[in-house]
């Protein structure tokens, strides 16, 4: 019986498989990055004050999908999620340090 329940799930299985997207044609072989986030094009913010509008804007500009402020002194979970952009700030609110992650 176990053969039978066993092909009888396969097309169940099929159904969950994941599709990649589209690859990019500058990275031959490697899918396009949906909402990677790039930090070396906005690392001009460091010393700039943080706000909200500096965070829209270093969003769009790094092309993350979130945002993740950073205050002093404060831990942040090590998860990795390269659609995240961090901003670090003093208690100035100066920005201190713009990465990904």
């Amino acid at each position: 019986m176990k053969p039978v329940l066993t092909l009888a799930t396969l097309p169940l299985l099929a159904a969950c498989a994941a599709t990649l997207p589209p690859a990019d044609p500058d990275l031959p072989g490697r899918p396009a990055p949906a909402g990677e986030c790039d930090a070396s094009g906005v690392q001009d913010a460091i010393g700039q004050r943080a706000t909200a509008e500096l965070g829209s804007d270093l969003l769009r500009r790094s092309g993350a999908r979130t945002l993740r402020w950073g205050p002093p002194d404060t831990a942040f979970t090590m998860d990795y999620r390269q659609d995240r952009l961090n901003v670090h700030y003093d208690y100035d609110y100066a920005v201190t340090r713009v990465d990904c992650g």
